[in-house]
């Protein structure tokens, strides 16, 4: 130990422990049984829980089975009318009271965090434990005003929802908050290796009085979590690895359970020569090295602009030099233990395989003795397709590459399959603004990194999976249309390929496909029969052709929406002075031109206030290229009432029209040929419905995709999206084209993602 002399000479910071006291007392001896229906079970079978920085056991936790599941969910499909029933200031009062009592108890909350996860207490204490207050506060006034701002929707039913290991119980708060708050009853399933502060959060929930079986929590491994995902819930909300994802999607296709998936990252950081390099590296500590980089959106990949790039490297090194790995419970500590033994050999092992690749590896020796605990690393000297750029590693390791231009480093930033944040650092707003519109992430800091909060959305793009938690559109993810379904669809009838009745002496008629603004023959050179034409067997072949010429007009979803508007308006114009069909459908169909030009340039991101000084922007962006599955009611209403809020919103489109009558779409053609809508913009493909739609719901360059079929065809799209993690909206009844189901904000809703974009305002 030095002496005082010494240490104030030094300014090092001694250790400064953390009491364990109340945690331990709480655990003491304790094996939990699920908190089921308002009080805890009796336990059965059960497994340890271990502190990961130092492998003692800290407790017994039950291993829930599928009846375990079973009974959670009765006891919140029972709970539900009721608690959806109560004014939405009584559900407020409730969510209030978990607040506060969080608020009381946090010194417990934030130390069993700490000794569950191996996260340092700093970060428990002043991060995960205030930002689940957070919420809970929030979402007590979401709960007030649901009926006035969320009017016509209602509460899901019974959310399944599984929280991930690395922030326990604030990404319980993210996922229970907004649930309760709309009207919704939970069974929540914590990870096996993290359960203790969700059991901890159930006696809060006996202590605010929540009536019982409005919060169920049912503790296991994977094999719980598959029972939840399979049982009779409404809503699945999983946070997790993006191969998890996968499977939910699968598990969950055909089921008309809705959906929302926040997976696996692998994020840049961006420091360009304007940057202040000082805090940027600062900025990277944040990025990668908070919770011990085991963060889904943790800035991993670092991009430095190849001028500073010596001078950045230097800073960064003498500053993880300085960082101070250790005992979770010690204030000092600023790296804690990774959560486990599995997760451990697998960083090192990544590790390996880039240094294998060629990487230089930078980082402080291995600390021997118990616990699970990995040092800092840097990775240098290596290519885009080394590991350690491709691949989630899910610890304290960073890898950094060099650029020389913004639009290579935007390049370098979208080549990757994920899509969840990026950080970008300059101080020339300008510039960085224009990259941060560039970049494919559903969160972008400027001149920041892992900043939340409850009042901003957070979700990703691509394999990050789809859906928004936190602020209004986080609660729109709880909430659902209050209208009746009607009658399932049927499938199509069999494509016949003898021609038609003959025609007399009236001049045969050749329909084309429409692809990249010109009529085209299928690529089979193949047609089948329908009402009084012969119309062009598409096939794959001609889908990859469309969505290649979607992705060559990607100009159209970076005109203005006023401009967007124009063509529409342009589009009904010319749509009136060519009658399609029945007239009443094709008086209504201009009438939809003009409804959806309007919401153009209408349909606004927002400015959401959050708890910091930020401007923190939602922006509302277009997928790129869809794919839609255009109802077989209505042939030309329906087509339009999907096909038009598409476009008005910046998408590129790959549309199958009716396949028992696509005549209307393909009589469309010459409208769109004489109404400036850009070539590529839209593209009609005729054909087997079945096939069509397969090919879509798996092609890679396909964004979204809206499917709007008989169930098995919705089924399958759902199951073959989970290749690439798409968003499917899915609709296997029958709607009323002529009414406000086919022209509701639904529509718009789904066809954007939306950014959120932290801009530093103020002080």
């Amino acid at each position: 130990m030095p002496t005082v002399t010494e240490a104030l000479s030094l300014m090092e910071y001694g250790p400064a422990p953390e009491a364990p006291g109340p945690a331990l007392d709480w655990l003491k001896g304790r094996t939990f049984g699920h908190f089921i229906n308002g009080s805890f079970t009796a336990p059965g079978e059960s497994f340890a829980v271990l502190n990961p920085a130092n492998g003692t056991e800290l407790a017994q936790v039950a291993q829930g089975s599928e009846a375990d599941v079973q009974a959670a969910v009765r006891a919140a499909r029972a709970a539900h009318r009721k608690w959806a029933a109560l004014p939405g200031h009584a559900r407020a009062r409730h969510l209030y009271a978990l607040a506060r009592l969080l608020q009381k108890r946090e010194r417990l909350f934030a130390v069993l965090e700490s000794m569950d996860n191996g996260k340092p207490i700093r970060e428990s204490r002043d991060i995960d434990v205030p930002l689940a207050v957070r919420h809970f506060y929030h979402h007590a006034g979401w709960a007030e005003l649901v009926p006035d701002e969320f009017p016509g929707m209602r509460p899901h039913g019974v959310c399944g929802q599984i929280i991930p290991w690395n922030f326990p119980l604030l990404m319980l708060a993210w996922k229970v908050a907004p649930a309760l708050a709309a009207g919704n009853t939970v069974v929540v399933k914590p990870a096996e290796q993290t359960p203790l502060t969700a059991l901890l959060f159930a006696e809060l929930c006996i202590e605010a009085g929540l009536p019982k079986g409005v919060v169920n929590i049912v503790t296991g491994d994977g094999r719980t979590g598959a029972a939840l995902v399979a049982a009779e819930v409404d809503k699945i909300a999983f946070t997790g690895s993006t191969e998890v994802g996968r499977l939910i999607r699968r598990a969950t296709a055909g089921t008309g359970k809705a959906l929302t998936l926040e997976l696996g990252g692998k994020s840049p950081f961006i420091v360009f020569a304007e940057a202040d390099l000082d805090a940027a590296v600062e900025g990277v500590v944040d990025a990668i090295w908070f919770n011990q980089g085991e963060v889904c959106c943790a800035g991993s990949r670092i991009l430095v602009q190849e001028s500073v790039a010596e001078r950045f490297t230097a800073r960064l090194k003498a500053r993880m030099a300085t960082l101070r790995l250790g005992d979770p419970l010690d204030k000092s500590t600023d790296i804690g233990a990774v959560v486990d033994t599995t997760q451990m050999n697998r960083i090192r092992s990544i590790v390996d395989q880039a240094v294998a690749q060629g990487a230089v590896l930078y980082q402080a020796p291995v600390p021997n003795g118990p616990g699970c605990f990995m040092p800092p690393a840097l990775l240098t000297d290596l290519g885009a397709a080394n590991i350690a750029m491709t691949e989630e590693i899910f610890g304290p390791v960073v890898s950094l590459m060099t650029f020389r231009t913004p639009g290579e480093a935007v390049e370098l930033a979208n080549n990757t399959r994920y899509g969840l944040a990026a950080s970008l650092w300059s101080e020339n707003i300008t510039a960085v603004l224009d990259v941060a519109a560039q970049v494919k992430a559903g969160v972008v800091w400027i001149n920041g990194t892992n900043l939340f909060d409850a009042n901003a959305p957070f979700g990703g793009m691509r394999e990050s999976g789809f859906g928004r938690e936190g602020a209004r559109e986080g609660m729109l993810a709880y909430l659902t249309p209050d209208t009746a379904k009607g009658r399932e669809r049927k499938a199509p009838a069999p494509l016949a390929t003898r021609p038609g009745d003959a025609t007399g002496d009236a001049i045969d008629r050749t329909r084309k496909l429409y692809i990249g603004g010109a009529q085209k023959r299928p690529d089979g050179g193949g047609s089948y029969a329908v009402a009084g034409a012969q119309v062009p067997l598409g096939n794959r072949k001609d889908i990859r052709n469309a969505v290649e010429a979607a992705q060559g007009a990607s100009g159209w979803s970076k005109v203005t929406g006023h401009n967007r508007a124009q063509v529409l308006y342009f589009l009904a114009e010319n749509l009136a002075a060519h009658r399609i069909g029945d007239a009443a459908e094709h008086a209504q169909a201009v009438q939809r031109a003009f409804y959806w030009a309007a919401w153009a340039d209408k349909y606004d991101g927002k400015v959401h206030s959050t708890a910091s000084a930020h401007v923190t922007l939602a922006m509302k962006e277009p997928f790129g290229v869809m794919g839609i599955i255009a109802p077989d009611e209505s042939p030309l209403l329906g087509l339009v009432s999907v096909l038009f809020p598409a476009i008005a919103m910046g998408n590129r489109v790959v549309i199958v029209p009716s396949q028992g009558n696509p005549v209307p779409a393909l009589d469309l053609i010459p409208v769109l040929d004489t109404s400036d809508v850009p070539n590529g913009v839209v593209n009609i493909i005729t054909g087997p419905r079945s096939e069509l739609a397969d090919t879509l719901a798996k092609h890679d360059d396909v964004a979204a995709l809206w499917c709007f079929a008989d169930r098995a065809i919705c089924t399958n799209a759902e199951a073959q999206s989970a290749g690439n993690l798409k968003p499917v909206w899915t609709d296997w009844h029958q709607r009323d084209w002529t009414g406000a189901e086919g022209q509701s904000r639904e529509f718009l809703r789904k066809a954007v993602q939306v950014k959120t974009v932290w801009v530093p305002y103020g002080a």
